[in-house]
């Protein structure tokens, strides 16, 4: 290597962690490097474990974070130059000044008092480099500007994730989450909805798991079972409030649960739907039918489920009679249009942020209208029209989710939503079209967490 000759200070970066621009105070008396970083925490398997913590790469900017992550090396007992002793983590990352790179040795200590982002010990300074210690900055200048532009996104390498999947059942779509976050070199942990717990307070909202706050997550993706949406949607929200990268968010899945607000969300967006009607009160029945048109109508629970709690009223005396029934029970539906010419058939569009993946068309077990894959339908690979297309995407926007499944019908007066679902499935979809969807949502999930540019102050 070109000789170098250091100052007591220089600009350095550290391409591996995604820190463009540092500057490092070179100490010699220290044997290794050290980086002022804070919510250090260690994750991953046992035997290869990680470590994620976040560096405030300038001095007096805590609101310029950037998140890292990289294999843990070490722990080892480190006496700072005041005379404390503390027990740090010890990493591996390239330091690059100038044109020139090689591998260095970094301890993480959270110290707010550090005036310098970083110390250059003995270790990383090699044969090849030389200090003049009453000089500084003798190497190319670097410019924190790289924190303010796109190029900061640009740059940031790829690293290892933990995220967590809210979920409560061992599913397939659960398995393949875990599977393939893991071969991708994440770590993902399955969290029970129901046996998280909250600390809510202005100064550090937290959730809790089995008696311990749970740790920094890059990103969460929810699996939450419509049985319990509300309190599924409030830890959700609570991830919301940490910061914490939500695959769907709380107010998005609250309202494509509650059918008679998702019917709302579509028409105030104009979004084709078959029509629909809903009333409370009893003495409304024939009006409510009326607003509808003619039998067949479809009655529909407005918590239904997988097809479940939705039924076809073939003559106008069936449907009074099923929404006598419902009233009875004290339920709330909402009446729907029959669209005759889907003929037992829909479309599942897969949108994940804002493009559809993949669509497949499924079709209803012999005698029944109900094309859900869990009441025994089939599917198979459909092509989706641009206008097909272009409604699911505008549906799955319409509620805010990254990740969605919006169901079509195909009427003669173009496609129509039947539904915005915001725990699809992937087993039905992955098997029917052959496409990797979960690898799809990961690619989002990487892309998404990189560090955003902050905004430049004036002055």
């Amino acid at each position: 290597m070109e000789k170098l000759t250091f100052g007591w200070e220089e600009w350095v970066s550290l391409p591996d962690l995604g820190l463009p621009a540092l500057k490092a105070k070179v100490d010699t008396g220290a044997r290794t490097s050290a980086l002022h970083a804070h919510d250090i925490e260690v994750f991953g398997p046992a035997a290869k474990p990680k470590v994620r913590f976040n560096v405030h790469p300038i001095a007096g900017r805590q609101d310029v974070a950037i998140t890292c992550s990289a294999p843990l090396v070490d722990r080892r007992e480190v006496t700072s130059s005041n005379g404390e002793t503390e027990q740090r983590f010890v990493i591996s990352s390239t330091l690059s000044v100038g044109d020139q790179h090689w591998p260095i040795e970094i301890t993480l200590t959270n110290r707010g008092a550090m005036s310098s982002r970083m110390l250059l010990g003995r270790q990383a300074l090699s044969d090849h480099i030389s200090i003049s210690p009453t000089e500084k900055r003798l190497q190319p200048d670097l410019s924190y500007d790289v924190y303010h532009t796109a190029a900061l996104k640009r740059r940031a390498p790829k690293r290892a994730l933990r995220i967590a999947v809210l979920s409560r059942e061992d599913n397939y779509s659960t398995r393949r989450l875990v599977e393939l976050g893991e071969a991708k070199g994440h770590t993902v942990e399955v969290i029970n909805t129901t046996r998280c717990y909250m600390a809510i307070n202005t100064m550090a909202p937290e959730v809790h798991y089995d008696g311990k706050r749970l740790p920094r997550y890059d990103a969460v993706i929810p699996r939450i079972g419509a049985s319990i949406t509300p309190y599924g949607t409030a830890v959700i929200r609570q991830f919301e409030t940490i910061g914490t990268y939500c695959v769907n968010g709380s107010a998005g899945i609250t309202a494509s649960r509650d059918k008679l607000h998702a019917h709302q969300v579509l028409a105030s967006k104009k979004i084709g739907m078959p029509v629909t009607a809903f009333a409370a009160s009893p003495k409304d029945t024939s009006n409510l039918m009326g607003l509808v048109g003619t039998a067949p109508l479809i009655v529909k629970l407005l918590e239904s489920t997988q097809g479940k709690g939705v039924v076809l009223a073939e003559t106008k005396k069936a449907a009074e009679s099923v929404i006598d029934a419902f009233r009875g029970l004290k339920a709330n539906f909402l009446v729907q249009d029959f669209v005759k010419e889907a003929a037992g058939e829909d479309i599942r569009c897969l949108v994940i942020a804002g493009k559809v993946v993949a669509s497949m068309k499924r079709t209803g077990a012999e005698g029944d209208f109900r094309s859900n894959l869990h009441r025994g339908g089939s599917a198979k690979v459909v092509r989706i029209t641009r206008e097909e297309r272009d409604t699911a995407v505008r549906a799955a926007r319409a509620f805010g989710l990254g990740k969605a499944g919006v169901d079509l019908l195909r009427s003669e007066s173009g496609p129509k939503v039947l539904e915005v679902n915001s725990s699809p499935g992937f087993e039905g979809i992955e098997k029917a079209t052959g496409k990797d969807i979960v690898g799809k949502l990961y690619d989002e999930i990487e892309a998404r967490v990189k560090p955003q540019p902050a905004r430049k102050r004036k002055g």
